[in-house]
């Protein structure tokens, strides 16, 4: 009875897998963790004084700034999601991470990856409004819209995201157990299963394009639009404070989104990638945006610069 049950759980759910880390550079993970462990740090650093500061500060509950304290939030968990386990396979040589605990990073992962997104065309949508319709501007954001729309984005990520759990669910292991990444990804252990990954593969792509997809082509008219009324403005030092403001607003979106559709496309149609690469990017682009977004939106703002200014004053 206990040779045949065996065999039957191992080809359908492992109990366990095993995150190699980045295959073919194990001799110097303990040197690439170190980078990725300060990157973590600034993240955790930044983030969170970017929320104390709007928090504390009364004054600074505006549209602009909660949606820079969500924007906060996601960075937080996004990057808190796979960075301690990363680091924990680099420098203790700790692979394995069980089924559901992986479904669970797994689910964390693209969730949050969808939710930040969705707060980006927020925060988008938020410049517009307050550059292009000024007069409206607080009218058409009250504090019951900022709600509604803050509750969407995070819904709207659980929603899509929550078939991943099942079709991966529904696939049989056959005893593989052995996933080539740092971290838990839909596409990466539906190619261990030893049956037909057709419906993950389609519906990956469903989302990919036309929920992310759908938020770059918002994100990237929103912009056209508020370009177009900058250069409408009379003065050229305003033209030229907006255009930097919405220069690095748009090089920091570039680099969320260009390394997540790298990482989405390479697993479907990118066999010639080199594993070492699309690993890394896969990782850069839950790591990077959490520790530039509080630099470009908080600490790039005059507002939130002052008060880091004099929290700084206050406790020498």
């Amino acid at each position: 009875m206990l040779s045949a049950s065996v065999p039957n759980h191992t080809a359908f759910h492992p109990s366990t897998f095993i995150l190699l880390g980045i295959p073919g550079m194990q001799d110097q993970h303990v040197w690439i963790a170190i980078p990725f462990c300060s990157m973590y740090l600034l993240a955790l650093v930044g983030n969170g004084t970017i929320l104390y500061i709007i928090v504390t500060d009364r004054s600074l509950h505006e549209p602009m700034y909660l949606f820079l304290c969500l924007l906060s939030i996601t960075d937080l968990v996004l990057c808190s999601t796979t960075l301690p386990k990363m680091l924990t396979i680099f420098w203790l040589k700790s692979h394995v991470i069980s089924y559901h605990g992986c479904l669970t990073q797994m689910f964390f992962v693209h969730a949050v990856f969808a939710t930040e997104s969705a707060v980006l065309l927020a925060m988008a949508f938020d410049r517009y409004v307050a550059i292009c319709r000024p007069l409206h501007y607080t009218s058409i954001l009250n504090a019951t819209m900022i709600g509604k729309i803050g509750l969407a984005c995070v819904i709207r990520g659980l929603v899509f995201v929550f078939p991943f759990v099942i079709l991966i669910e529904r696939l049989p292991f056959c005893g593989h157990q052995v996933i080539p990444h740092t971290y838990c990804e839909h596409m990466g252990i539906a190619k261990l299963a030893c049956a037909n990954i057709k419906p993950n593969t389609i519906y990956g792509l469903t989302v990919a394009l036309s929920v992310t997809g759908m938020d770059v082509v918002l994100i990237a008219t929103s912009y056209i639009l508020i370009l177009q009324a900058v250069l409408r403005l009379p003065s050229k030092d305003a033209q030229f404070r907006a255009f930097s403001t919405c220069g690095a607003h748009i090089c920091v979106i570039l680099v969320f989104y260009i390394p997540a559709f790298f990482s989405f496309f390479t697993h479907r149609f990118g066999h010639h990638v080199p594993p070492q690469v699309h690993i890394i990017l896969a990782n850069l682009y839950l790591l990077v945006p959490p520790v530039l977004n509080p630099m470009v939106y908080g600490i790039n703002t005059k507002q939130i610069r002052l008060r880091i200014l004099d929290f700084l004053t206050r406790r020498r």
